[in-house]
């Protein structure tokens, strides 16, 4: 009797054990799907044609991308582009940018083609006011807390994060969570971001975090005042398009 007790802790130890590395992920590998609601934002953006071009466009798109890091710093880009359904058009806004973080430093160096044009954009972490609340959420095995942001003064975000895995990252510019982010909504871009797979890393080749190095120089603000000039024009889909690609 005394010993079936003693092997039944030992097991209870040993499983709270191998819960506490789970726990505690740094170094990771996260596959993310980003999707797109084409039909409800050409609605809203095009409501004039929508009727007429919407049978020509796919009512979604899914596009894959990978976030890796050392707990320190990460790499978000994209590994699968969205497939368009033959006959349709439909062309992904802001789908091949690389996303280089270092958390600590709290600095950012993003690689953003713009149509013809690609930049190189240095500066400090995006800085989102978040309001964590008790909602909760399994997303790709973890239990998330649901947070609610503002970005850039007026763009509200939603946010699932969990403290299982201590970066303080998500995808695209998303961050500063007590955790790492694994679902982001953006409603007036009508797309999601969501985990579909997060893989423990022993170690991550420094090559893997290595920051994109071509583009033309810029800053955010020097960006946004870019795009601002050859996008927005007062029209609904330029300013989409800018936010789209600061993101």
């Amino acid at each position: 009797m005394t010993k079936r007790i003693y092997i039944t802790v030992l097991a209870a130890t040993f499983g709270f054990g191998v819960k506490a590395q789970q726990i505690f992920l740094d170094k990771v590998s996260i596959d993310f799907a980003k999707t797109v609601s084409v039909w409800p934002l050409i609605k809203e953006i095009e409501p004039q044609w929508y009727e007429q071009a919407k049978d020509n466009m796919p009512k979604e798109t899914v596009s894959y991308f990978n976030f890796t890091s050392d707990g320190n710093k990460s790499v978000y880009k994209r590994v699968k582009e969205a497939e368009i359904p033959k006959g349709m058009w439909w062309e992904p806004f802001a789908d091949q940018n690389v996303i280089f973080n270092d958390y600590d430093a709290g600095t950012t160096i993003s690689q953003k083609p713009v149509f013809e044009e690609t930049f190189l954009v240095t500066d400090s972490l995006a800085k989102i006011k978040w309001k964590i609340t008790p909602d909760t959420r399994v997303i790709a095995g973890f239990e998330c807390r649901k947070a609610i942001g503002i970005l850039f003064d007026t763009v509200a975000v939603f946010a699932f994060y969990t403290d299982e895995i201590k970066v303080t990252g998500g995808p695209e510019s998303t961050n500063g969570l007590p955790g790492m982010i694994l679902g982001v909504g953006i409603p007036r871009l009508h797309t999601t971001w969501f985990a579909t797979k997060v893989q423990a890393l022993g170690a991550v080749e420094p090559k893997a975090l290595a920051p994109a190095t071509k583009g033309k120089k810029a800053n955010k603000k020097e960006l946004l005042t870019l795009l601002d000039k050859a996008l927005s024009q007062g029209q609904e889909w330029g300013k989409k398009m800018v936010l789209a690609f600061v993101i």
